[in-house]
C-alpha cells in the first residue's frame, strides 16, 4: 500500500493533502500540516519547506527528522521491529494482563460499518477518560470509519465481551509498516484487560505476516504526557529516537517565543480539555526545544535511560 491510499482516507475526512518532493502532508489544524507517512524520517531542504509554507499560506509544519539533523525536538516513535512477538517479548506485568484479557474477551476482525456504529461509544468514553475534548460528533466518527471501508490496507479489530465491543483499533498497512490507529476502550472493561489482549493479538497477527517489517503504535504526541505511551512500552514496543521538528512561517516566527509559550501554557492549564490550546502549546514547545542543542533539551522520560551522546 502507498501514501496515496492513506492520503485519500484523510481527504475523505475533510483533510487537505499536500505533496512536496520529500513527503506528503495533511492538515492537522488551521493551516498547520503534519508530514506522512508517519514512519518516514525525512530531512527536507529549507527551500522546500519555505516553498511549502509560502505557496499554501501555512502557519506551520511538523515532521520527524533524524537524530543528527541540525534542528528538531528530541522525540520518539513507539515501534515494534522484531520478527517474533510472543509472551517472552513481554514483561511480567504485561504477560499477566494479556493472559487475563484473553480469558475475558474474544478478538476478531470486524467490519468498518460495525465500528462506525458501535465504536462511537468507545470513542467518546476514551476521550472523556483521557480528559480530551475534541470537536468530534457522531457523524464525523462514522465518516472516519466508513472512509476506510472500501480501501485496501485498512482493517478494524475488536475485543468482544459477551457480544459487546469492549475495545477496538484500526490498522493500516503502509508498505512494510503497519500503523495502529485509534485504539479505544470502554472504561468498564479496563479491569478485564481487554486493551492488553487486543494489542497483543493484533501485534502478533501483524508480525506473523511475511510482508510486514515493523509496527508503528504512534508518534510522541504534542500534548499527551509520556505516561500515555507507557502501555505501549509495557507491551513490548520500543521508543525509536528521532527529532520532531516544528517550523513556522518566517513571517510569524517572531510571535512564537518564550513569552507566547508561557501564555499558551497558562491558557492550556486554565482550559485543560481544550484541544486547540493543547496542540498550540505543544507546537510552540516543540519549536522552541527544537532550536536548542540536544544537550540542553528536556528529553522524554522514556529516553533518559538510553545511552546516547547528547552533545552536538
Amino acid at each position: 500500500m502507498n501514501p496515496d491510499i492513506f492520503g485519500e482516507w484523510l481527504r475523505r475526512q475533510g483533510h487537505r493533502i499536500l505533496r512536496s518532493p520529500s513527503s506528503y502532508w495533511h492538515s492537522q489544524g488551521p493551516r498547520v500540516y503534519q508530514a506522512f507517512p508517519y514512519h518516514w524520517v525525512i530531512q527536507p531542504p529549507e527551500e522546500e519547506l519555505s516553498s511549502l509554507l509560502r505557496q499554501n499560506q501555512a502557519i506551520g509544519l511538523r515532521y520527524s527528522t533524524p537524530l543528527n539533523a541540525p534542528r528538531g525536538c528530541i522525540s520518539y516513535h513507539a515501534v515494534y521491529e522484531k520478527n517474533t512477538y510472543e509472551f517472552e517479548n513481554l514483561g511480567k506485568w504485561a504477560r499477566k494482563n494479556v493472559r487475563r484479557g484473553l480469558k475475558n474477551c474474544a478478538i476478531e476482525q470486524i467490519t468498518f460499518p460495525r465500528l462506525a456504529e458501535e465504536g462511537w461509544r468507545l470513542q467518546i468514553d476514551t476521550l472523556q477518560r483521557q480528559g480530551r475534548h475534541y470537536k468530534l460528533d457522531r457523524e464525523t466518527w462514522r465518516q472516519r470509519c466508513l472512509a476506510a471501508a472500501d480501501m485496501p490496507g485498512f482493517e478494524a479489530w475488536g475485543a468482544m465481551v459477551k457480544g459487546i465491543m469492549a475495545a477496538s483499533v484500526i490498522t493500516f498497512k503502509m508498505d512494510e509498516c503497519v500503523y495502529m490507529l485509534y485504539q479505544q476502550c470502554l472504561s468498564e472493561f479496563l479491569p478485564a484487560h481487554v486493551n492488553n489482549a487486543l494489542s497483543y493479538f493484533v501485534t502478533q497477527e501483524m508480525v506473523q505476516r511475511v510482508d510486514i517489517r515493523s509496527i508503528l503504535y504512534g508518534l510522541h504526541s504534542l500534548d499527551a504526557p509520556v505516561k500515555m505511551d507507557e502501555f505501549k512500552f509495557r507491551m513490548g514496543y520500543n521508543a525509536k529516537i528521532v527529532r520532531q521538528r516544528v517550523i513556522f512561517n518566517p513571517r510569524l516566527e517572531p510571535v512564537f517565543n518564550r513569552t507566547s509559550h508561557v501564555v499558551a501554557k497558562y491558557l492550556h492549564n486554565w482550559f485543560p480539555g481544550n484541544h486547540f490550546l493543547a496542540k498550540t502549546e505543544g507546537m510552540i514547545r516543540f519549536y522552541l526545544e527544537g532550536n536548542l542543542p540536544l544537550s540542553k533539551q528536556n528529553w522524554p522520560e522514556c529516553l533518559n535511560k538510553i545511552d546516547i551522546d547528547r552533545d552536538d
